[in-house]
C-alpha cells in the first residue's frame, strides 16, 4: 500500500471516530418538580431522559425534543419514584359477602380477581408491592404472569399462603363444620403446631415459589374467631420459622395486634411487624434494639372501624374486634414514629379497596409524620429493605424508569398523593394525564 493510500485510510478512520453517533429516539419527561425519594430537596424544572427502560439523564430545564423523541408534559406536576406498598392482598377484596368466598370461589376465580386488582394497584401508582397472604398460590401465579408481560401489574414479592397455628388467624378452615374437613389441614395448607411443623411449612412455601414468609403471630380482626389479640405462636415456633427462613433466603413478616405476641415475634427475629395495634413501650424498645421494621396499615384500621358502624356488614363475631382495634392503629403509629421505630409504608389493601392505597399517606401525616418522610417510606426506604435499591426506589440516573406524578405539591398538601395521574413502569407508560 502506497504512503498516500495509507494517509487517506488514516484520515478516514479519524473522521469516523470523531463523527457524532446517531442519536436514538428517547422519551423526555418535562417535570415541574422532582422528588427523588432520597434527599430532602425538591428539584424544579427538570427533563428526565428515558431510554431502554432506564433513566439515562436528568437535566435542568426543559430540553427540546430531537427527531423521533416523545415528550411527556408534566410541567404542572410533581414527579416521584414508583410507589411501594409493603402489605397488600392482591387476590381478594373484602365485602359484605366475603365470609362465603372460600366456599364459592375456585382458584381460577381468585386468579382473575387478582389480575383485575393488580392493574388497579398499578394505575394508583404502586409499581412494587409485597403480597402477604393468598389462597391457591394465586399471588405467585400473578407475579409470574406480570413478570412475563402477560398482564399489567406491579412487581410482586409474594408470601403465598400465610402460616398460622390451628384455629389462628389465617387458618383457612376457621368457622367450618367438621364435615367439611377442617380438622385435616397442616403445614401444606400453612397450619402448624410445634417447631417441627413450622420448619415444614417454611419449606413448603419455598417449594411453592414464595418470596417472603408471613406468619400470624396474634389473632386478627377479620378471621371468624373471637379473639383478635391473643398470642397464637410460641416463641419457639416463631424462632423455628425464622431460622428456617434464613436458610432459604426469606425475610419474615409477622401479623401482630396484641402486645405479647408482637414481643415474642420480635425476640424470635422477625423482620417486620404488621399492624402492631397494641404495641407497648417495651415492644417499641425491643423493635428499636433489634432493628425490626413496622408496617402500620392505618388505612385498614380506619376502614374496618368505619364498616363496623354499618349493621350487618361484618359477621357478629368480627364486628366488636373491628370496632375496637380499628381506631387504635393510627395512634400507635404516631407514637411509634416519634419513638424512632423504623417505618415501611403498607396498607393491608384487600381489606380496603384496591387502588385506594394512597390514603395511607394522608393518615400517616395526620399522625405526625412529615410528608417527605411518608413519601420516602414508600420509595427508597422499602427499596433498600427489599434489596432492590440498586435499581429502584429513587429518581436517579441509571435506575429503572418506575415513575409516577401527581397534580400539585404533595409536600404542601399530602392529599395530592390521591390525585395521581401518571404511571410509568420499566419505561412503559401505563397512565398519562
Amino acid at each position: 500500500m502506497s504512503a498516500g493510500i495509507r494517509l487517506l485510510v488514516a484520515v478516514l478512520a479519524v473522521s469516523a471516530a470523531l463523527a457524532p453517533l446517531p442519536s436514538s429516539a428517547a422519551t423526555l419527561i418535562h417535570a415541574g418538580r422532582v422528588i427523588d425519594g432520597v434527599s430532602e430537596r425538591v428539584l424544579s424544572e427538570r427533563t428526565l431522559v428515558i431510554d431502554g427502560g432506564r433513566i439515562v439523564a436528568i437535566e435542568p430545564g426543559f430540553r427540546a425534543p430531537g427527531a423521533g423523541d416523545t415528550v411527556i408534559d408534566l410541567r404542572g406536576s410533581t414527579l416521584m419514584p414508583g410507589l411501594m406498598d409493603m402489605h397488600v392482598h392482591l387476590t381478594s377484596e373484602y365485602s359484605r359477602s366475603s365470609a362465603g368466598d372460600g366456599f364459592r370461589k375456585n382458584g381460577t376465580d381468585v386468579a382473575l380477581d387478582g389480575a383485575m386488582f393488580a392493574e388497579r394497584t398499578l394505575m394508583a401508582g404502586f409499581t412494587t408491592v409485597r403480597d402477604l397472604g393468598d389462597s391457591f398460590r394465586a399471588s405467585i401465579a400473578l407475579r409470574n404472569a406480570i413478570n412475563a408481560g402477560k398482564v399489567p401489574g406491579p412487581r410482586i414479592f409474594a408470601a403465598g399462603k400465610s402460616i398460622a397455628t390451628t384455629g389462628g388467624h389465617a387458618d383457612p378452615t376457621n368457622g367450618w363444620g367438621e364435615h367439611l374437613g377442617g380438622a385435616e389441614v397442616g403445614p401444606l395448607e400453612g397450619v402448624i403446631n410445634g417447631p417441627e411443623q413450622a420448619v415444614q411449612a417454611v419449606r413448603q412455601r419455598y417449594k411453592d415459589g414464595s418470596d417472603v414468609i408471613k406468619i400470624t403471630a396474634t389473632g386478627g380482626v377479620l378471621s371468624i374467631a373471637k379473639n383478635g389479640l391473643n398470642p397464637q405462636f410460641t416463641e419457639e415456633e416463631i424462632r423455628a420459622v425464622v431460622v428456617t427462613a434464613r436458610d432459604y433466603g426469606f425475610t419474615v413478616a409477622a401479623h401482630a395486634h396484641g402486645a405479647e405476641g408482637l414481643k415474642r415475634a420480635v425476640r424470635a427475629g422477625v423482620d417486620t411487624i404488621e399492624h402492631g395495634t397494641f404495641m407497648d413501650d417495651e415492644g417499641m424498645k425491643l423493635m428499636k434494639e433489634r432493628g425490626t421494621w413496622y408496617v402500620p396499615t392505618i388505612t385498614a384500621g380506619r376502614w374496618v372501624y368505619d364498616r363496623s358502624q354499618e349493621p350487618g356488614f361484618f359477621p357478629e363475631i368480627v364486628r366488636p374486634k373491628a370496632a375496637t382495634i380499628g381506631p387504635l392503629i393510627q395512634a400507635t403509629f404516631g407514637k411509634a414514629y416519634k419513638a424512632g421505630v423504623k417505618i415501611l409504608f403498607g396498607t393491608d389493601t384487600g381489606v380496603s379497596a384496591h387502588g385506594d392505597n394512597a390514603r395511607e399517606f394522608v393518615l400517616m401525616v395526620e399522625a405526625g409524620m412529615p410528608a417527605m418522610a411518608a413519601i420516602q417510606s414508600a420509595t427508597s426506604v422499602p427499596a433498600k429493605f427489599l434489596g432492590i435499591d440498586d435499581r429502584l426506589g429513587s429518581v436517579q440516573v441509571g435506575k429503572i424508569a418506575d415513575l409516577v406524578a401527581v397534580s400539585g405539591d404533595p409536600l404542601a398538601d399530602i392529599t395530592a398523593m390521591q390525585r395521581l395521574h401518571f404511571v410509568m413502569k420499566d419505561g412503559v407508560v401505563h397512565r398519562r394525564p
